[in-house]
C-alpha cells in the first residue's frame, strides 16, 4: 500500500455532486449546505478537499472576490469561488437536487419541463 492519503475523497466526492448542481461556490457556502446534506465535517476538511481538488483537477477556480465589512479579523475577506474542472465526474444524486431546489438555491430543469409542455 503506498504511503500518504488516498487520491480518491468521499467528502471531494460530495462537494463535486454539490457543485454540480449549484454551477459555483465559496468554501464557506457550499460548507454550510454539505453540513446539512451529508455526515458532519470540519471547515478545515473542506477546504483541504477544495485545495486538494485543485490538484487533481476536479475542482477549479472560478474567480476571487474581496468583499469589504466589519470582521472581528479584520475589514476585510476574500471569497474564492470553485466549480467544476475537467476531472470532476459527478453522479447526479437527485437528493442534493431536490433539496436545492426546496431552498432555492437552484432552478431545476426537470421540474420546469412538465411546465413548459402544459403551456403548449
Amino acid at each position: 500500500m503506498p504511503r500518504g492519503r488516498p487520491v480518491h475523497s468521499v467528502i471531494r466526492q460530495n462537494l463535486v455532486e454539490l457543485l454540480h448542481f449549484l454551477g459555483h461556490g465559496h468554501g464557506y457556502e457550499v460548507y454550510k449546505i454539505y453540513l446539512e446534506l451529508f455526515p458532519k465535517t470540519t471547515l478545515r476538511s473542506i477546504y483541504y478537499n477544495l485545495k486538494r481538488g485543485l490538484q487533481t483537477g476536479e475542482f477549479r477556480v472560478l474567480k476571487v472576490e474581496s468583499e469589504k465589512g466589519d470582521y472581528s479579523w479584520g475589514g476585510q475577506v476574500q471569497h474564492t469561488y470553485y466549480a467544476l474542472g475537467d476531472q470532476a465526474q459527478p453522479v447526479g444524486l437527485e437528493r442534493i437536487e431536490k433539496y436545492l431546489v426546496e431552498r432555492k438555491l437552484i432552478k431545476s430543469n426537470a421540474l420546469d419541463a412538465p411546465l413548459a409542455e402544459e403551456s403548449k
